[in-house]
């Protein structure tokens, strides 16, 4: 492999200034074109009207930006088959962003189009511009998805994104519908009435045409881009934080809002039914849409690697522990306020009812997933995951009760140096010294874990395992195949370089391309020999699956290069750190 010539350093600033470029042309060429397309759909006004300065600036935009930005698209998509060209990270991370933008203006566009149409209320704008939108991101699907000139980098993020994407809007969507039904119902019942908002049923249906764009949007990209197969990394955390995460968050949050309602209902007769029940219908469609979303992408999670299996309980952990750690702060909180202030015992009391059920509700939830009266084995005790989670909790809590310890002693300082003005000294503390004793709490019990985790590995005498973080795999053909198995295997995340085939030939040199990770490629030691080689077998479109998971067996090291190549040879190379 050649090191990287001056010549690669000048390519990359220009690709880098080029597409910068082609993203501003475009951008300003849809916003041109957009306007236009607003005037002309629009029947209650002439081309013309609307201000002189408008239309002149949309002319501008439409006739000055769109033949620039078609000469500067063309100048660079020729050049694409070089694998130079199309390797760069500047061209993935071009499609990527403007892919993004596209598709969030245009179903932005579209669903507020749509819903006003529902409403009874013709908005050309909205449609118009979603359409011009919606048109340059399927111009980028398809060259993200061309055979020969798409990118061999980050070539499956645009996708991830926009099912993640689909799936936040689909589900705010959903929820917000689901609240109009629930609100009414609950409102009948309570004999309330919302003065000055449109009805349930309009606010229903505006929320209900957001749901379907956010559902085609999801769908689209999970099944028939088939997202939910993609083995990378960062697939995975998508997976991980907005599904499971995401949809944890919105149902927890759902219960403990509606448990909270009941508890006020039950023990605080200080407000109005009416008013009390005010967050109760958004709560329910929370707790429902967000379960879904919980369920369906967790039973996924288990069924990757396990890696992202653990990842997906840890994070649940993490989700309950804050519920909990919140809800202790919160109930010290109001009992401080209660001894300070015993005749706002009302407010207190919804104080203490919000902390109560944010532990009833995070408690049981950091219980079953981290399920601290286990004694965990050698091997769990070692994992990756679960060293970084105890580390990032206590880590963080020390720094949380650090600085509300600073806050404390300002409060008890500024308290000592003027009594006589504001408020009594426990109604100063008393907020920052809730969250004191929560994080308190939590920076003690996980440091203790921890450290009981490094006595039982010390004891075991297990040394911390150097798992397969990343796989380069350097192949030709189809990968999908080999990408899962390794994924499946090892839970690392996997890159591909593509091979040049035309000039690969039985005992010929491996050819990477010129735009593969540089850094990795001066990772390989020198003279390293490959830790594992498996004999050709039969030959094939892309790598034997099997055979590359059986090149991997038993390696450590964080990165390995897999080389597939010439003919049917798989050989497996650790990477230095």
């Amino acid at each position: 492999m050649s090191a990287p010539t001056a010549g690669s350093a000048q390519g990359t600033v220009r690709r880098l200034i080029v597409f910068v470029l082609l993203f501003v042309l475009v951008a300003i060429t849809a916003i041109g074109l957009g306007g236009l397309l607003e005037r002309a759909l629009d029947v209650d006004r002439t081309l013309a009207a609307g201000g002189a300065d408008d239309l002149a600036l949309q002319l501008a935009f439409t006739l000055i930006g769109g033949p620039l930005a078609a000469l500067l698209w063309w100048a660079s998509w020729r050049r694409m088959a070089e694998p130079a060209e199309r390797g760069s990270i500047a061209w993935a991370l071009y499609l990527t962003a403007m892919g993004t933008v596209s598709l969030v203006v245009a179903t932005m566009s579209i669903a507020g189009g749509l819903a006003d149409l529902v409403g009874g209320r013709w908005n050309p704008g909205g449609l118009a511009i979603g359409l011009v939108w919606a048109l340059v991101w399927l111009w980028h699907r398809w060259m993200l998805r061309h055979p020969v000139k798409g990118p061999t980098r980050l070539a499956t993020v645009p996708l991830v994104i926009g099912a993640a994407y689909g799936l936040i809007v689909g589900a705010r969507g959903a929820i917000a519908a689901l609240a109009a039904v629930f609100d009414a119902a609950i409102r009948g019942a309570s004999e309330t009435v919302l003065v000055g908002r449109d009805s349930w049923g309009q606010a229903a249906l505006d929320a209900l045409v957001w749901t379907v764009i956010g559902a085609l949007v999801w769908w689209w990209h999970w099944v028939r881009d088939d997202v939910r197969r993609i083995p990378t990394g960062f697939a995975a955390v998508a997976l991980v934080v907005v599904g499971v995460l995401g949809g944890a968050a919105a149902m927890l949050g759902g219960i403990g809002t509606a448990l909270f309602v009941g508890l006020r209902l039950a023990f605080d007769p200080s407000e109005p039914a009416g008013a009390v029940l005010v967050p109760l219908g958004t709560a329910i469609a929370a707790a429902a849409v967000g379960a879904i979303v919980w369920i369906v992408h967790s039973r996924i999670a288990r069924a990757h690697s396990d890696a992202t299996r653990r990842a997906a309980v840890l994070v649940m952990s993490g989700l309950g522990l804050v519920a909990a750690a919140s809800g202790i702060g919160v109930v010290v909180n109001a009992l401080l306020a209660e001894l300070s202030s015993p005749l706002a015992s009302s407010g207190n009391r919804a104080l203490l009812l919000g902390g109560i059920s944010a532990i009833v509700v995070g408690g049981p939830v950091w219980w079953l997933n981290w399920r601290p009266t286990h004694r965990p084995e050698p091997a769990d005790a070692v994992d990756v995951g679960r060293r970084i989670y105890l580390i990032a909790v206590f880590g963080a809590s020390a720094v949380v009760a650090l600085i509300t310890l600073l806050v404390v002693a300002y409060r008890v300082f500024e308290f000592v140096l003027d009594p006589v003005t504001g408020a009594s000294l426990v109604d100063r503390i008393r907020a920052p010294l809730g969250l004191l004793v929560a994080t308190a709490l939590v920076f003690a019990y996980h440091f203790a874990v921890w450290r009981r985790d490094r006595a039982l590995i010390a004891e075991a005498g297990v040394a911390p395992g150097r798992r397969i973080a990343r796989v380069v795999l350097v192949a030709a053909g189809d990968t999908d195949a080999a990408e899962r198995a390794i994924a499946d295997a090892t839970g690392a995340s996997v890159v591909v370089w593509r091979r040049a085939e035309a000039h690969v030939g039985a005992g010929e040199p491996v050819a990477v391309e010129a735009g593969a990770e540089p850094s990795l490629r001066a990772a390989v030691e020198p003279g390293v020999e490959p830790a594992a080689v498996v004999e050709p077998s039969a030959p094939g479109a892309g790598p034997d699956a099997a055979r590359v998971v059986a090149a991997l067996e038993g390696l450590t090291a964080r990165r390995v290069l897999v080389l597939v190549g010439p003919g049917d040879r798989v050989e497996a190379v650790p990477l230095v750190e």
